[in-house]
């Protein structure tokens, strides 16, 4: 039993089979339900390892990722193995733990065990394995902004403009002594959302203090610890905005324990739009980043650079061309800063 004997007894072409093993997306549902059942019927199993040589593929695509344990990167990978899946791919799932050893080791594991194609977050990456990996020129997709002349296609949003339109928020809500948490700073996001926050109180002519900002470790207890130093100081702010929510949580604990109240004492804004951000209490007031569409539009670049590798007629038109697509940044209003329209969110100036 071979491929050609399903699409005879389907009425349609090897190659219309061929694109429900491969590209099952492609091929309209009652077709392709007609196709799987037929072969079914006969038994038919495509011999995966042929098919992976005749086309030069694995079916595996990777995607790094510098922390699973932080929500942000498992939105990500939900994305991004929802098209894989769809395109009857696997996601080979990286955990670098940000470590640059665990990266280098899985780069090289990776380009020798030929994936077909790779994903990775930029600003957590070594220079050193993406100059690598562009020699290599295994297709290739990178979700952050590309500093530098890196030849990737990227998904990429605006960190500093994100910060700058929370700070903003606060202040037009009359907050004028404002602290930031930052995340870690070796990491590209961190310091634009750092940038951003100084270009608010910049524009508004307030106070800049350095008291006031304070890095803390990327977790709950992290920003436990970093908001607990802000509101025992002799002078302490009248809202913290926090890079990111999950330190945002510990912060609101933080607060609390110290017998504050949240936003009557001191409010909380926070960055990424967390699915537990409006279960806390009072609900948190959130930059809301579209990780998961970003995951989805990564891994859909992915595909369109590998597709045009292996499309005779127009892989010399194609594959140099790069993709930069940008994802707008809003703001989530709940509770944490008090604003009186606790239900609408603010898409721009």
């Amino acid at each position: 039993m071979n491929i050609r004997d399903v699409a005879q007894r389907a009425g349609v072409s090897v190659a219309t089979v061929s694109r429900v093993l491969n590209h099952p997306d492609q091929v309209t549902p009652k077709t392709r339900e007609r196709i799987l059942d037929i072969m079914k019927e006969l038994d038919y199993t495509p011999n995966w390892f042929a098919r992976g040589l005749n086309l030069n593929r694995t079916g595996v695509i990777a995607l790094l990722i510098p922390n699973i344990l932080n929500p942000i990167y498992t939105e990500i990978a939900k994305g991004v193995e929802e098209v894989a899946h769809n395109k009857g791919y696997y996601t080979l799932l990286c955990n670098s733990e940000d470590s640059k050893e665990k990266e280098a080791a899985y780069i090289e594991m990776l380009l020798h065990r030929k994936v077909d194609g790779l994903i990775f977050i930029a600003g957590h990456l070594d220079p050193n394995l993406m100059t690598k990996i562009e020699e290599t020129h295994l297709p290739a997709v990178m979700i952050g902004k590309i500093e530098g002349n890196w030849q990737f296609s990227s998904v990429y949003t605006d960190y500093f403009e994100g910060a700058r339109k929370a700070t903003t928020h606060l202040i037009e809500n009359g907050y004028k002594s404002i602290a930031h948490i930052t995340g870690n700073l070796r990491f590209i996001e961190s310091a634009e959302k750092l940038n951003g926050y100084r270009e608010a109180l910049k524009n508004s002519n307030l106070e800049i203090n350095p008291k006031w900002i304070i890095g803390g470790e990327e977790t709950i207890e992290g920003g436990y610890l970093a908001a607990k130093r802000l509101v025992r100081n002799a002078n302490p702010p009248e809202a913290i905005f926090i890079a990111n929510d999950w330190m945002a949580f510990g912060a609101i604990d933080a607060i609390k324990t110290e017998g504050l109240r949240i936003p009557e004492d001191i409010a909380v804004m926070g960055f990424d739009n967390n699915r537990m951000s409006g279960l806390v209490e009072p609900k948190l007031t959130t930059v809301n980043l579209p990780v998961y569409k970003m995951g989805l539009t990564a891994s859909r670049l992915l595909f369109d650079e590998m597709d045009a590798l292996t499309s005779t007629s127009e892989k010399d038109e194609k594959t140099d061309q790069k993709q930069q697509i940008f994802l707008p940044l809003t703001i989530k209003v709940r509770h944490s800063c008090g604003h009186q329209d606790r239900i609408k969110a603010i898409f721009g100036e």
